[in-house]
This record gives C-alpha cells, structure tokens and sequence, in this order.
C-alpha cells in the first residue's frame, strides 16, 4: 500500500503538466487571464510557463522542493485572489455577451478560486511534510 501511495508524490507535481501544456499550446488562453491592469500579457504566460515548469522538475527531483511548493503555493493563492475572484464578482468578463453565458462565466469563476484555495492547502501541506530540501526556508 505505501507504494501506491508514494505515488501521490509524482502524480501531484505532474498534473500541474496541463498548465504547461494550457500555456505553451494556447498562449492567448493563458494571456487571457491576465488582467488588464498589467500590461504584456503573453509574457506574464510564458513566465508563468516557466515557473510551472520549474516546479514540476524541483517537485519530482526533490532539490528546492520545499521553496519550490512554497512559491507554488502563493503563486496558486494570488491567481486566486486577483484574477478568479474578480471575475468571479463580474469583473473583466465580455459584458456585452449574453447574460446567462456571464452568469456561467461567473460560476466557473467561483469554481476555480475555490480550487486555488484547496490546491494551495494541498501544496502547503506538500511544502511541510513531505519536502526535503530545507535550504533556503528551513
């Protein structure tokens, strides 16, 4: 049973592998959620692209691991405060669509800042109990 469950260590870290492949394959998907108020939005995705992409490698290979699901945490948490729950209060989304596809819209919102709030749990609990490498934060 404890190899089955070790698993988690690899499957979690590798299943932040859909943003990179979200931020690399439809780059204006990824812009699209940065909001207006900062400017260059397709370089904050390929940032973002890279970020991700250092984690997974720091996660599974277990060097700065413990920065690396600290860094992850607040990057998941900040995504959630100022991009999915202002779009979930209405904020940045197309007004002059129909209104029951904002309303959806709006939902799916509420959805994704409710799944920040539990990924950032997950990757804080990540970050203390199973995290290695305690150099640069103890």
């Amino acid at each position: 049973m404890d190899k089955i469950l070790n698993l988690g260590k690899y499957i979690f870290p590798l299943s932040f592998l859909l943003y990179v492949g979200l931020h690399l394959g439809k780059p204006a998907v990824g812009a699209a959620f940065v909001p207006d108020y900062i400017p260059f939005p397709f370089f904050w995705n390929y940032f973002t692209l890279v970020c991700v992409s250092l984690f997974i490698v720091s996660a599974i290979i277990g060097r700065y691991d413990k920065l690396a699901y600290t860094l992850m945490a607040l990057y998941v948490i900040l995504m959630g405060v100022l991009v999915h729950l202002p779009r979930a209060m209405g904020h940045e989304l197309d007004a002059t669509a129909m209104t029951a596809n904002v309303n959806r819209e709006k939902e799916l919102e509420m959805v994704n800042f409710f799944r920040n709030i539990m990924v950032t749990g997950a990757l804080l609990g990540f970050a203390k109990f199973l995290a290695k490498d305690k150099r640069i934060i103890g």
